[in-house]
């Protein structure tokens, strides 16, 4: 027989409630906050879900009703200064939060509703109208709720998509060691998604002040929580990561807050995570007005069970039972928030002439059209007053180098002068400089500023967008191969792409993301794309690609400096490649809209990127046609240098541009778009692109080369449109 031994638990997992000891015990002035922030929510989500029923609501209307015990009991003890975030149904949480930020954390209730409370309400529900006058100018809506000033972080339209953010919050307040904390509020649906996993065991790894409160309101959309989970009690989740759990009823606000003080002990003493579970349940449907039974997948005696347990009832029984509260005064809180929606409520709409009952949206609330793209990147101003320079007209000394050494160099410049940047990714502090030398030297020198990660891109590359948000901190994340990005694709292009523009663009997101062609290794279709293509189709990211060693420098030192992310492209082909840097210079910055003529012709504008510069130069020689090749550098819509290449067109009349990859993810296809809109007038050919094939390249080696663009692919087509220019 085999000896077995019984394994327990690394961390506590325990159930809390609360008993008549501890409302006896809690502080008047608690219960009262309590009570006036449920009864604020509950009139403030009762106000939203009137507006949808008359279409004024544009988008989903995710009522929190029937939850706000979690949000109140959870949020009422934390400071401004610690963070919150949350999903699409994030009323409650955000309310919560900025109520007390304004309100220094408690309430009054004979005086419920001061002028900045009703400020507070008045914007949250003008942004979720969609108005100018909301806190986010009506980008964020419903969705997307934020303010940073209260620790709002914001919340978010993908199921578990903010948690990684959150996590990037709190590794900026472990890392400040101010003794704040985080919480970030998911449902049953997030715990089972990969990105709220991988942060789990990342924020466990880093000890991270980071709360995962579950709101566990037993339903999806109307799918019951025991089909998708094995164990319903979802705290269960911490256990696989060694992150102690509590267990509470969430229509309980008081339990709640009491399971939050033990929590955020743990946290602010720098233990690690916790997780928190509440349940609780929404009276309404996923979407608007009507309960679930009309839907047919809970019953009304469900229901009707659940809504005897309404938190706003639990609060105000207990208080009544110790003395705090008569029913006439209940009555006035529930009056106070009542009138004070109503208020808000006229200050937003207006009847409709001729139609009795019917109101609209006041017309001078509406954010002007013509704004609709600001704010998708910054305006690259930060740059000013940086030493903008072009490495080849340098005229001093030179130092000969490998451009992988270029790329550690410009690295610990940077770091040595910016005590702000970190460095996230796979490996990056082993090996003497990762898997390729790019952080060569850099452990010995800044220690825990490079932070070396588990396989689980969701998380660290969402870790640095919370980062990013944060402002004190300049995350530098290294994918080790592009291709990882389709892992992590909610939050490279969802969560950091579309942060700064769906916030109102008013948030400076700084990160770049280092990645590195590979094609021609033998790592087959999963380790070596060209991802400029898919960057340059989604909104927000900036992209540099540089040929050389010397572009490297001045073009990292312009990412490193901008507050927009972006995306630092490099090719394994240049990494032994020998090249030189400008002697003494590692702080000259190539700035947005520099594309380089490598050289001069007349028959034929070259646009390329990489090291397929080099290449096409060859094949330019080869060729013996006259063509113009322009090192493009910048690649993003806002960076491209489109007055180098428009005087280049004028002149040539023809445009071939050249890379390296796949036809499917090209970024020519998307260039050449835009070429054609912008310089057809001028063009007596049309535009040629020169791209592999369509299959990614795979590890036989002659298969391999017939899937990627060559030197002889750049020739042939050189000479094909000499020939046709010739002809005419």
């Amino acid at each position: 027989m085999p000896r077995r031994t019984r394994l327990d638990p690394a961390t506590p997992w325990i159930e809390l409630r609360s008993t008549t000891a501890d409302w006896k015990a809690a502080d008047p002035a608690l219960l009262a906050t309590m009570l006036g922030q449920l009864h604020l929510i509950r009139a403030f989500e009762e106000t939203v879900l009137e507006l949808a029923g008359e279409s004024l609501v544009h988008g989903p209307a995710h009522s929190s009703i029937g939850q706000e015990g979690g949000a109140v009991g959870s949020i009422v003890s934390l400071r401004s200064s610690d963070g919150v975030n949350g999903s699409h149904r994030g009323h409650h949480q955000f309310l919560a939060k900025v109520i007390g930020h304004v309100s220094g954390g408690r309430l009054r209730l004979d005086e419920l509703v001061t002028p900045e409370i009703g400020e507070v309400l008045h914007r949250t529900l003008a942004e979720i109208l969609g108005l100018e006058n909301g806190y986010l100018q009506g980008r964020g809506g419903s969705l997307h709720l934020q303010l940073l000033e209260a620790g709002a972080l914001g919340t978010n339209a993908i199921v578990g998509g903010g948690v990684p953010f959150a996590a990037g919050n709190a590794l900026a307040q472990r890392r400040a060691g101010d003794g704040d904390l985080t919480m970030s509020y998911f449902g049953d649906g997030a715990a089972n998604i990969g990105s709220v996993l991988e942060t789990m065991n990342l924020a466990a790894v880093w000890r991270l002040p980071l709360g995962f409160f579950i709101e566990n309101n037993l339903y999806a959309v109307s799918t019951h929580v025991r089909e998708s989970s094995a164990d319903e009690r979802l705290s269960v989740r911490g256990q696989g990561f060694s992150i102690p759990g509590w267990r509470v009823d969430g229509m309980d606000p008081l339990a709640v807050h009491l399971a939050t003080l033990e929590a955020a002990e743990r946290l602010r003493s720098g233990e690690g995570p916790v997780v928190i579970e509440a349940e609780v349940y929404r009276f309404f449907h996923q979407n608007g007005p009507y309960p679930g039974s009309a839907f047919g997948y809970r019953s009304k005696e469900e229901e009707a069970e659940w809504r005897a347990r309404d938190p706003l009832l639990r609060v105000a029984d207990e208080m009544a039972r110790l003395g705090l509260l008569s029913p006439a005064e209940a009555e006035r809180v529930r009056h106070q928030a009542v009138a004070a929606m109503a208020e808000v409520t006229a200050k937003l709409l207006e009847p409709v002439p001729g139609e009795s009952g019917k109101r609209r949206i006041r017309e001078e609330l509406w954010p002007d059209p013509a704004t609709v793209n600001d704010g998708v990147r910054g305006d690259a101003s930060e740059l000013a007053g940086l030493p903008a320079a072009d490495p080849r007209e340098h005229r001093g000394a030179w130092r000969d180098t490998k451009f992988i050494d270029a790329v550690a160099a410009v690295m610990d410049r940077r770091m040595e002068l910016d005590p702000g940047i970190l460095i996230l990714g796979e490996d990056v502090h082993r090996l003497n400089g990762g898997t390729n030398g790019a952080t060569k030297g850099l452990v010995r020198k800044y220690g825990d500023r490079i932070l070396g990660t588990p396989i689980s891109e969701n998380a660290f590359v969402g870790i640095g967008g919370g980062l990013a948000l944060d402002g004190r901190f300049r995350p530098v994340v290294e994918f080790m191969y592009p291709d990882f990005l389709w892992v992590a694709a909610d939050q490279v292009f969802n969560q950091i792409g579309k942060a700064r523009h769906m916030f109102g663009g008013r948030n400076d997101v700084p990160l770049v993301l280092r990645t590195k062609v590979a094609m021609g290794t033998g790592y087959g279709s999963q380790h070596l794309m060209d991802p400029a293509g898919i960057f340059a189709t989604s909104p927000g990211w900036r992209i540099v690609a540089p040929s050389d060693a010397a572009d490297y420098v001045g073009l990292m030192n312009a990412a490193l400096a901008l507050n927009d992310p972006v995306l630092v492209i490099e090719h394994v082909d240049l990494y032994g490649a020998a090249g030189r840097l400008p002697e003494g210079e590692l702080d000259y910055v190539i700035p947005p809209g520099r594309a380089a003529v490598r050289r001069a012709g007349e028959a034929v504008t070259v646009l390329s990127y990489l090291s397929m510069v080099g290449v096409a130069a060859r094949a330019i020689e080869e060729s013996g046609v006259d063509a113009e090749l322009i090192d493009l550098r910048w690649l993003d819509r806002a960076s491209l240098d489109w007055e180098t290449i428009e005087r280049s067109v004028r002149k040539t009349n023809a445009v071939a541009i050249v890379e390296q990859g796949a036809r499917g993810t090209s970024y020519g296809g998307w260039l050449a778009d835009e070429l054609q809109r912008r310089v057809f007038d001028w063009l007596d050919h049309p535009v040629e692109r020169v791209t592999g094939q369509e299959a990614s390249p795979i590890i036989s080696r002659p298969v391999e080369r017939a899937a990627i663009a060559q030197q002889e692919d750049i020739v042939e087509l050189l000479q094909r449109i000499d020939r046709a220019k010739g002809a005419r």
